[in-house]
């Protein structure tokens, strides 16, 4: 076993240990509306459930170069709201278009050839081609890590305000993993499938 003290090292290297071992990472596909109005769209995996009690989802997005903002973050926290959508086969390929470095003023959405959904409850649109979205509103906005003058990041906590399910994956209000067809993010350029599934009893 080898033991890294990750002060020895850069943080490119330390990004590295983090994003090969933490896997596979499940992706938020997220739009968000500029104030102009432009629907701009992006995915991230460094993404997970916080509560239930309400229904909230914390997404971290890393900041660029001398902690300077990326769209989202800016987005969201401007104006409150963002849907978030889960990644799955039947569009991955347009959810890695939309990861192309635009201006604010160019939509991700309408270059990866994605259609835009109207919301119910938030003025963001969603896309149609997500089985499963939901529409978030702002908890919270930290910015973490770096320095206090350049953040390395801004993790967003959203309140899900409604759930928007393919009706061939609902049941008794559980979703169908095998329906969904998730993909999880790996290191690189590398994605996972769902894969194997197996059943383990919680002790009592």
């Amino acid at each position: 076993m080898i033991s890294i003290d990750p002060t020895s090292q850069s943080v490119q290297d330390n990004y590295k240990l983090l994003i090969g071992s933490i896997i596979p990472r499940p992706i938020a596909f997220i739009t968000t509306l500029t104030g102009e109005g432009v629907l701009n769209a992006a995915p991230f995996s460094f993404f997970n459930i916080v509560t239930a009690n309400p229904p909230m989802i914390a997404v971290s997005v890393q900041r660029k170069q001398g902690g300077v903002q990326k769209d989202t973050a800016r987005n969201a926290i401007e104006s409150g709201q963002f849907v978030v959508h889960i990644a799955d086969e039947s569009y991955i390929e347009a959810i890695n278009a939309t990861a192309a470095n635009l201006p604010p003023e160019e939509s991700e959405v309408a270059l990866a050839g994605l259609t835009s959904a109207p919301s119910e409850k938030v003025n963001v649109p969603g896309v149609t081609e997500a089985k499963v979205r939901m529409e978030c509103v702002l908890e919270q906005a930290l910015p973490l890590g770096g320095t206090v003058e350049s953040p390395a990041c801004d993790l967003l906590i959203g309140r899900v305000v409604c759930f928007h399910v393919d009706e061939s994956l609902y049941e008794n209000g559980r979703i169908h993993a095998e329906g969904l067809k998730p993909v999880g993010r790996l290191a690189g350029n590398d994605y996972a499938k769902l894969g194997e599934q197996f059943t383990i009893e919680r002790p009592v």
